[in-house]
Parts: C-alpha cells; sequence; structure tokens
C-alpha cells in the first residue's frame, strides 16, 4: 500500500466519522481487516495503547497505523488525512449553521444521527470488550462454555470499575494500574 492509498483511507475514516475515536476505530478495523493488512491482535494491541496515550483515540490510532506502515512520515500523513474532512466540514457548517439550526430539517437529522452514532460506538465497545475480556480461541477449540471467559481479565475488569466509581481516581492512573496487573497477572 502506498503512502497516498494510505492518506486515502484516513480521509475517508475522517469523513465519515461522526460520534468519536470508537466509531474511527470500527471504520479503520473493516478497512484493515477486509484489506488483511493488520491481524486483529496487532489492532487490539494498537487501540490498548492509542486509549492509554493523551489525546483523541481516532486521531492516536491514525498516528500509530501510519507510523507503523511508514514511520514518521506516515503518522504525519494517516494524521493529516484523518483531520482534513473535519476541518473542511466545520468551516463549512460554520459559516452557515446559525442561520439553519432551529429549521424542523435539521433537529429530526440531528435527532437520528444520534442513535445511529450510539449504535456505532456500541459496536466499536463490544469488538474491545471481546478482545479484552473473552477468550474466544480457547472456546472455540474447546467448545466449553467456561472456557469462553478469561477470569483474571473479568476480575481486572471488575475491580477497575469498582475503584473508578468508588474512588474517582483519574482514568490515565487506572490505565497505568491495569497495565501492571496484566504484566503481573497476564
Amino acid at each position: 500500500m502506498s503512502l497516498l492509498e494510505l492518506f486515502g483511507i484516513f480521509f475517508y475514516v475522517g469523513l465519515f466519522t461522526i460520534g468519536g475515536g470508537q466509531v474511527a476505530i470500527t471504520l479503520m478495523q473493516q478497512v484493515f481487516f477486509e484489506k488483511n493488512l493488520i491481524t486483529p491482535e496487532r489492532f487490539y494491541n494498537m487501540v490498548a495503547i492509542s486509549e492509554s496515550t493523551p489525546g483523541p483515540i481516532g486521531i492516536n490510532m491514525a498516528t500509530y497505523i501510519g507510523c507503523h506502515f511508514y514511520g514518521f512520515w506516515g503518522g504525519c500523513i494517516t494524521t493529516f488525512g484523518t483531520v482534513l474532512p473535519s476541518l473542511i466540514i466545520i468551516m463549512i457548517i460554520a459559516s452557515f449553521f446559525s442561520k439553519v439550526q432551529e429549521k424542523a430539517l435539521v433537529k429530526a437529522a440531528f435527532n437520528g444521527l444520534r442513535p445511529a452514532v450510539t449504535g456505532l460506538v456500541a459496536v466499536a465497545a463490544w469488538q474491545v470488550f471481546k478482545i479484552a475480556l473473552l477468550n474466544i480461541d480457547a472456546y472455540s477449540l474447546s467448545g466449553k462454555f467456561l472456557d469462553l471467559f478469561s477470569p483474571i481479565s473479568i476480575g481486572l475488569y471488575v475491580v477497575m470499575l469498582v475503584v473508578f466509581f468508588k474512588t474517582k481516581l483519574h482514568p490515565v492512573i487506572l490505565v497505568l494500574l491495569g497495565a501492571i496487573a496484566g504484566i503481573i497477572l497476564l
């Protein structure tokens, strides 16, 4: 794949990402899995690293994938490809939105966008959940329902949820604790 093709993929991702980075991840996943360019395991490791670093996850993923394929310049090109559609669209919308925001058609469009975007985010969350907490490979080999679950991963997930809601620790601390626990336990 050429650098121009990579730019095109991320321009596409940036153009059709409505709802945030999780939707971008879903689009990236579809493109890169269909073309067999990145293995699912590597992709979800990239997701984990991108979620663990500061900034929007969609842009972090774009930069990471670009660097994976073409180093520094690949990261620059994919990041630019991801944000360029948003810049263009925002500049166009900002120029006339205040004039049309109260129109019934515009309100109806936004009422339809919200559930659609929520569904896309749910799909992305499910994909990450499957990789993080379920042991699909072991289940498919044994066929035993209990082999589907990774007790350590699920335990860590529950502990992190409880700690987050009870202590209100900053998510960065929880991510670091999760990484440390993964090194020790998994």
